[in-house]
């Protein structure tokens, strides 16, 4: 039998809470801290960011936190999404592996970030604001945090790394059209932006820029907040629904994984999918291989270093505990927009450091050619940023196949790639280069992480 089969859990059956990983940790997370004393901070010191429930939500210990109704009933749209077997896939490979993948690229915005967006855009609606300022790489969170402005009144605007916004025009018409704005970053309109382009005028910009900008609109407008659409606690916890729906799923298909895989760019779609699993391991339960995948031109997890950094350039955030090339670190303008980040996740870098996640890095053609096969066998054109995951799906596949060994591989598929035509022309005509980061500014971006005692 060749044919995909798709597993459709029932909408009655979609979680009701979302999963907090932080309840299950061996050993707690480092504490946030303030870059000028050096202590950790407090809820009062991130209230000029984030409404007061989703500070709770960042600190919270609790292994279950509910999810609203209202949030609920926007998932609904296209919640809970389809998990499929990908046997079209296993039989183009010749495998004896089986293959899995969970499609987040069924919601409006074509990604899995909607599942944060909507519930970040809830409580700050909630709370009384009606702005929300924020960054984004290949423009994925953008237009899905535009999409959720537009469901609960709030005009959202957007600071687009720069060499995306040039590469993506469709998904700023996407943001547009939501009735979001969006600014080429860096740019005139914040005083970081200004500092980088006096530095360097032709500036491609990376999502550590947009992040500065981005936080100067919020915590200098008292009617914004800033949204931001990974790497900090209470993004990854609304991703855990992903890896929820995907465990109720696996009982229908009476089978569990072995290994599970997501590509990491902050970490949000990799934890969202992957935590829940490995979760159940520390609880005692079945263990399975977590491999979190990254572009090799900007490897967080495998060539940065544990340590303490800003999460932006311009160093406004406070610091936090985890894999960093630097906040200075300025990556090569490849496609995978979404995976051009300095730093990772403190709950994904922390769970590495545990040895619970496998880092790896992959070039950007492999990548692409793993999108092809992909999308030749099961019909789906996914994002720069999932090839790297089904890169990684496939290669295991193939050890499976050479070690003669029947595996259960699952994979996040986290978006589609109907707006990154362009990139798959550039790799069909031969003119993707796989880039290497620069040694020697790497080098000089890490010797400038701030010294904490």
């Amino acid at each position: 039998m060749s044919d995909t089969i798709k597993y459709i859990l029932p909408e009655e059956k979609m979680p009701a809470n979302w999963y907090n990983i932080q309840a299950d940790l061996p050993k707690p997370l480092a504490p946030v801290l303030n870059p000028g004393t050096g202590e950790p901070i407090g809820p009062d010191d991130l209230a000029p960011l984030f409404p007061m429930e989703l500070i709770m939500q960042e600190v919270s210990q609790e292994r279950e936190i509910e999810i609203p109704a209202p949030v609920r009933n926007v998932y609904r749209q296209w919640r809970p999404s389809p998990l499929f077997r990908a046997r079209r896939l296993e039989a183009a490979l010749d495998t004896p592996a089986k293959i899995y993948y969970k499609n987040e690229g069924v919601s409006p915005a074509g990604s899995h970030k909607p599942n944060t967006a909507v519930a970040q855009a809830f409580y700050n609606a909630e709370s009384g604001i009606k702005k929300l300022s924020t960054e984004t790489g290949a423009g994925q969170w953008g237009s899905s945090l535009a999409f959720a402005g537009a469901l609960f009144d709030l005009e959202v605007r957007v600071f687009m790394v720069k060499v995306s916004y040039n590469q993506k025009p469709y998904r700023r018409a996407l943001m547009e059209t939501y009735g979001g704005s969006c600014i080429p970053s860096p740019s005139m309109e914040t005083e970081a932006g200004r500092q980088i382009l006096k530095y360097d005028p032709d500036s491609p910009g990376s999502l550590g820029i947009a992040i500065s900008e981005a936080v100067e609109i919020a915590a200098t407008h008292d009617d914004t907040k800033y949204a931001l659409g990974s790497v900090l606690n209470h993004v990854l916890l609304h991703q855990s629904i992903i890896g929820l729906e995907a465990m109720s799923q696996f009982e229908m298909a009476d089978d569990y994984p072995d290994i599970v895989i997501g590509c990491a760019g902050g970490g949000s779609n990799f934890g969202g999918i992957a935590f829940p699993f490995i979760g159940e391991g520390l609880r005692g339960g079945r263990k399975v291989r977590s491999i979190a995948v990254e572009p090799s031109a900007c490897p967080t997890m495998t060539r940065g270093k544990y340590a303490y950094d800003f999460g932006d350039t311009g160093h406004l955030t406070p610091l936090m505990l985890c894999h960093t090339l630097g906040s200075t670190f300025m990556p090569p303008a490849f496609h995978a927009g979404g995976l051009r980040y300095h730093g990772m996740a403190p709950l994904v870098s922390h769970l590495v450091e545990l040895g619970e996640i496998e880092p790896r890095a992959v070039h950007q053609n492999p990548s692409f050619e793993a999108g092809l096969i992909f999308a030749r066998a099961e019909g789906i054109v996914p994002a720069p940023e999932s090839t790297h995951a089904v890169r990684t799906a496939i290669d295991e596949a193939l050890r499976c196949k050479q070690e003669g060994k029947s595996e259960t591989i699952l994979f996040n598929l986290s978006g589609h790639g109907h707006f990154d035509m362009s990139a798959y022309s550039d790799y069909l005509d031969g003119k993707l280069t796989d880039q290497d980061y620069d040694h020697e500014a790497l080098a000089k971006s890490l010797s400038e992480l701030p010294q904490v005692g």
